[in-house]
């Protein structure tokens, strides 16, 4: 972005967060201040390992008949420890399976931040009800909505339910309305139906909707009839054993639904992987209290709380840089007077606990890591030089030919990294920290020297504390992983670009957009450009014309990383902008003619294999290949979810073939 400040504060804003809204905002609880990030003791609390999902009912797997897995998984409100032990609980929003109580003392309960687990074995057939419960009791006859846990901004384009739907509001005050949620489940090949467009969202079934407010958004579905507030979704997981994720997509507060705990892991397991002796086991359904395991996932998240335990995040865009306005919808104003163009929280949450620590044994563990932050981009390291990560995987699945070993591990928001780390070098009483390496601010790519996170706060991420060994390790590290056939094609590339709007009150950033070539920066709501026919392999040409980083995500597929390569973007940007103002007369301009002088490079080692969300440099032409296989209507966006919900994301159709 182009102007910054400090984000990492403890004190900004008195006042801080919204803890409660009930019927429209008319009680509020009092404001709390925040919390100094300093104060929070670290690895007080061992590490929770989400357990497994268990199905509503059993169905057919390998893609026999109709038959299939069935869950029934609700969104709710409830109080988690986050903070250590002693300090206050916290109020968050949650995926548990419908109908299980709400956690409490004594209560077993589903409801978790992160989300439980969903497994599934390749072509095992999966049809989840997704379920708005974000009521005050969904067992009551006449359930209220619960508004929002944070300020929703409806000067952007967001789902909007008070109306018109899925359109930009000019109302400057929070938003206090039942919340809409879609879920999207990230990476996977799934019909458009069931991929979780962001304007297929949908309210709760709340007894006091006001009069007037759409309950669906304009692209709702469901793959059969579902009850008020809710949808089924069907998965044919025909994928390869990989580590997927499932979040809130709903449009314009992806970032708010994520941050308030709507999160979890979705993996798939096929007979290969099965076959590699990998570390494990891994959390099963059934697994006896006090079981080990030895293959976790791990999400890694930044947060920020107020001094009560609840979730702050701002109130206003004066946070970000101070600007204090005028604001929309005052005259000659095009500043959201509540979105911020990034948030970076000032503690490091992982899997649902701030700094956490977990005991190892002496021998093999497998991570699958997976950055889980709003806009925070990622540098993992162990403070022991003797530990590395070897990587294994990637979001599609296993990399191609021999596993990378790594001293560290770059991950973009949305970006997940699975790899064996090797303990057994360690002695029983031993302690090592996983550091977070990455800066407290936008990632502006690895050719910039970036001061590191705050090494007393966000520089820590988790313990590890070394224990006995219980048994003998028999598990393997592959020499050799399964190859993958590369990606060609005959058809030109596409070129589309990366993009900043800038306030015409101030040198400040307003938006975040994607574009073309031929077309400079879009919005969502501008006619859809990128139109492959089903069964087209593509080159997109990923050009970016801003100052920082974009994790750039593209439903549907999994893509292969071709190359980056560097060039003017100034002078490209000053070219496409005289093509246009032109008329558009013959060709745009080509980026890769005005080079640089500075040689392509090729994908990262940990890029080798299928990809679903890649970092796009600044001053680079990222490009990837794709094959488009299944007709419907998908988006591409930036997953810095402060970006995705103010215009960087755009719909994209898969044409059927023959048309």
């Amino acid at each position: 972005m182009t102007t910054r400040q400090a984000f990492l504060r403890t004190g900004a804003i008195a006042g801080a967060a919204i803890l409660l809204l009930v019927n429209l905002g008319v009680v509020r609880a009092e404001a709390a201040g925040p919390l100094d990030p300093g104060s929070v003791t670290k690895y007080v609390d061992p590490l929770v390992i989400p357990p497994v999902m268990k199905p509503k009912g059993q169905g057919g797997q390998n893609g026999k008949g109709n038959a299939a897995t069935q869950y029934q998984i609700a969104v709710r409100q409830f109080e988690q420890q986050v903070l250590p032990t002693g300090f206050p609980m916290t109020t968050v929003w949650g995926y548990g399976r419908m109908g299980d109580p709400l956690p409490g003392p004594g209560v077993v309960s589903s409801f978790n931040f992160p989300a439980f687990t969903v497994e599934a074995r390749t072509n095992e057939r999966v049809r989840v009800r997704w379920v708005n419960q974000l009521v005050d009791d969904p067992d009551s006859m006449s359930p209220l909505f619960l508004p929002h846990l944070f300020p929703v901004d409806q000067t952007l384009h967001w789902a909007n339910p008070p109306g018109p739907r899925d359109s930009r509001g000019t109302d400057p005050t929070p938003y206090l309305g039942p919340v809409p949620i879609v879920t999207h489940v990230h990476g996977a090949h799934v019909p458009d139906i069931s991929d979780g467009y962001p304007e297929a969202w949908y309210l709760p079934d709340a007894s006091d909707i006001p009069v007037g407010y759409f309950t669906q958004g304009t692209h709702y579905g469901t793959v059969r009839p579902a009850a008020p507030g809710s949808a089924w979704f069907e998965y044919p997981n025909d994928q390869r054993a990989t580590t997927l994720w499932y979040h809130d997509h709903s449009l314009g507060i992806t970032r708010l639904n994520v941050y308030a705990g709507m999160a979890g892991f979705w993996l798939l397991r096929d007979d290969v992987e099965d076959g590699l002796n990998l570390p494990g086991p891994a959390p099963r359904l059934g697994d006896a209290p006090g079981t080990g395991y030895y293959e976790i996932p791990i999400v890694v998240q930044d947060r920020s709380f107020n001094e009560n335990g609840s979730l702050f995040y701002p109130e206003s865009r004066e946070f970000f840089d101070g600007f204090a306005g005028p604001y929309i919808p005052d005259a000659g104003s095009d500043v959201s007077p509540i979105w911020n163009p990034e948030f970076f929280g000032n503690t490091i949450v992982v899997n649902g606990r701030t700094w956490p620590y977990l005991e190892v044994e002496p021998r093999k563990y497998r991570f699958r890591f997976l950055n889980g932050c709003n806009a925070r981009f990622l540098i993992l390291k162990f403070d022991d030089e003797t530990l590395a990560f070897t990587q294994i995987g990637s979001e599609g699945g296993l990399l191609p030919g021999a596993p990378v070993v790594l001293d560290q591990l770059l991950m973009a928001p949305a970006e997940r990294a699975d790899v064996v780390v090797d303990f057994s070098g360690l002695s029983e009483g031993d302690e090592v920290v996983l550091l977070n390496l990455g800066p407290d601010e936008p990632f502006k790519g690895p050719a910039e020297e970036q001061d590191p996170a705050d090494p007393e706060t966000t520089g820590q991420v988790m313990l590890f504390k070394v224990v006995a060994l219980s048994a003998p390790d028999t598990s393997e590290i592959p020499a050799v992983l399964p190859p993958i056939s590369p990606l060609t094609t005959a058809l030109p590339a596409r070129d589309v670009t990366l993009n900043e709007e800038v306030s015409t009150l101030a040198d400040i950033p307003i938006a975040a957009l994607l574009g073309t070539g031929a077309d400079g920066p879009l919005t969502w709501g501008d006619p859809i450009t990128e139109d492959p026919t089903a069964g087209d392999t593509e080159i997109w040409r990923i050009v970016n014309l801003t100052e920082d980083a974009h994790p750039i995500h593209l439903h549907l597929v999994m893509f292969q990383v071709l190359d980056r390569i560097p060039f003017d973007a100034e002078a490209y940007a000053a070219a496409q902008e005289v093509y246009i103002s032109g008329g558009k007369i013959g060709p745009p301009p080509d980026p890769l003619s005005f080079p640089t002088g500075d040689p392509a490079r090729g994908p990262e080692a940990w890029e080798t294999g299928w990809k679903d969300t890649v970092i796009a440099n600044p001053g680079e032409v990222t490009r990837i290949i794709a094959l488009f296989d299944l007709p419907g209507l998908y988006v591409w966006h930036c997953h810095i979810l402060e970006h995705e919900d103010n215009e960087m994301m755009r719909p994209y159709v898969v044409k059927p073939a023959g048309n």
